[in-house]
């Protein structure tokens, strides 16, 4: 039999069931706007009607008593986590690709009238004025200057390029750090989650905190997460201690635990270097400085920011160099040589306008051709020097013709193709490759947005949705504050007015 006074129990039980509901409600109002926020649910639970008894069964059931709140939970879904995640370590990719080419593209500037194929040009026209007048000396000046225009370009597209692979070396050591940040954060609050965890407690908040620290992991490397329990008495939900591993190939057979929920250890990332070009990615235990784990830079295929980085800054296992900007500084220095050396070899065939032999035009350092190319100072300061006839006559303008078929002659050392053929395959394909990065940037946004709201619509705060609730909640509650009054009047009929009849 039950209690007389058991039904203002069960009123309270719902008051307060009710009041938890509705400051759950309030809070993820509060927090619609926080960044990584997940909403929160109360898990409301019958309370038993068994109760222990003499009877063969041990227990007998009794009209209920009411409802509980259980546990607060959070409204998320780790396979959403995953696929947003992936998306979001593709994005870092393609994102740091199309940046690195879209400031290369800046630099080579084409078509314009300041970029290299328009100096080119001028040189050329300023050589066929000189074929028909070479004995004027304001032409030769002009060609001269031409020349060296020419040169300049090639050297500011050349140092302009080492500037920005400077700031993507940079840029790599910046990236390490926030990684190392970041693994360190996680485990911090491994710790923490690991200290209330036992006691049957939820730190939601926590959860949501370490999450969205994984979702900026996730952006620079490809990784993985699983969970493990954090021991004790935990509650059915805890979602235990995260271990996070990063996949250093494409098909994951590859792993390094970068956070290890069971030991509280952690790996950092130190990126080694020979010259500019990333050479070895090293896990280390900062701990134990001898616990280190090697990764040679090809054998680096982790999606993300960093991997973007390091092939368009360069990568080498000490003999092969990779990487773009490398690709296209290699180029620039063929194209320097091949045309210097052909231009000047025609140059020298012919004479100048004192009848004397053609002398060198363009000179360079052969270690490093684009960046040092430039004209003879001798022809700089007498275009005299400049030989455009073939006869040794002054008014002769043959060789200066000559000079002119350098730029479309074919070249053996540029592939067969003539040095403005080879000069435009190159921003051809500069413009390809950083046509496909721009694609590929904006299919992985739509991807990753694509699964951002598949997830906020499982995790996010809808406004309308909680209004709903909280007058769910409020009606929920008035009726358990009315059901309380009823009991109370009932009790107050017993009490003060039973047994009063005949007196």
């Amino acid at each position: 039999m039950v209690s007389t006074f058991s039904g203002l129990e069960t009123a309270r039980r719902a008051l307060s069931t009710q009041q938890a509901a509705l400051y759950t409600t309030s809070h993820n109002i509060a927090n619609a706007n926080t960044e990584g926020y997940t909403r929160q649910r109360v898990n409301f639970e019958q309370v038993s009607t068994l109760s222990v008894s003499r009877y063969t069964e041990g227990v007998k059931s009794n009209i209920g008593s009411g409802v509980q709140a259980g546990s607060i939970e959070r409204i998320r879904e780790r396979f959403l986590d995953v696929q947003y995640r992936n998306q979001t370590s593709k994005s870092g990719y393609y994102e740091q690709r199309a940046a690195a080419l879209s400031q290369m593209e800046s630099i080579i500037n084409e078509p314009t009238e300041s970029g290299l194929a328009n100096s080119m040009e001028e040189f050329w026209n300023s050589l066929e004025d000189l074929s028909t007048n070479p004995a004027s000396s304001g032409t030769r000046a002009v060609v001269a200057q031409n020349g060296q225009a020419v040169a300049e370009s090639f050297n500011y597209i050349n140092q302009s390029l080492q500037e920005v692979r400077s700031d993507l070396k940079n840029q790599i050591d910046i990236t390490t750090k926030d990684f190392n940040s970041l693994v360190d954060q996680i485990n911090s609050l491994n710790k923490e989650i690991a200290g209330i965890e036992p006691h049957g407690h939820v730190p939601n908040d926590l959860y949501d905190e370490r999450d969205r620290l994984i979702d900026s992991l996730s952006s620079i490397a490809d990784i993985s997460v699983e969970y493990n329990s954090s021991g004790g008495q935990p509650n059915p939900i805890a979602e235990g201690i995260a271990t996070v591993t990063l996949n250093i190939n494409d098909t994951g057979d590859t792993k390094v635990t970068l956070i290890d929920g069971d030991t509280g250890s952690v790996n950092h990332l130190q990126v080694g270097y020979n010259e500019s070009n990333v050479e070895t990615l090293t896990f280390t235990d900062p701990e134990d400085p001898t616990d280190t784990t090697p990764v040679n830079s090809f054998d680096f295929k982790s999606t993300g920011e960093l991997q973007g980085l390091m092939e368009m800054n360069g990568y080498t296992d000490g003999t092969t160099v990779e990487g773009y900007y490398n690709e296209i500084l290699t180029k620039l220095d063929t194209m320097a040589t091949e045309f210097a050396d052909a231009f000047n070899a025609t140059h020298q065939a012919g004479t100048d306008f004192d009848g004397d032999p053609g002398e060198v035009f363009f000179e360079y350092d052969p270690t490093s051709p684009a960046s040092s190319l430039t004209v003879n100072e001798t022809i700089l300061d007498d275009p005299n020097k400049i030989a455009a006839s073939l006869n040794g006559d002054a008014g002769d303008g043959s060789n200066a013709l000559n000079l002119v078929a350098v730029f479309d002659a074919a070249n053996v050392g540029l592939d067969g193709s003539s040095v403005k053929g080879y000069y435009e395959s190159i921003i051809g394909d500069i413009g390809v490759v950083a046509r496909k990065a721009n694609t590929m940037v904006s299919n992985t946004a739509v991807l990753k947005q694509q699964v951002s709201e598949n997830r906020d619509s499982v995790s996010a705060v809808s406004l309308d949705e909680e209004m709903t609730n909280m007058i769910k909640f409020q009606h929920a509650y008035n009726a358990a504050a009315r059901s309380m009054t009823a009991v109370d009047e009932m009790l107050d009929r017993i009490i003060n007015n039973m047994g009063l009849v005949g007196r």
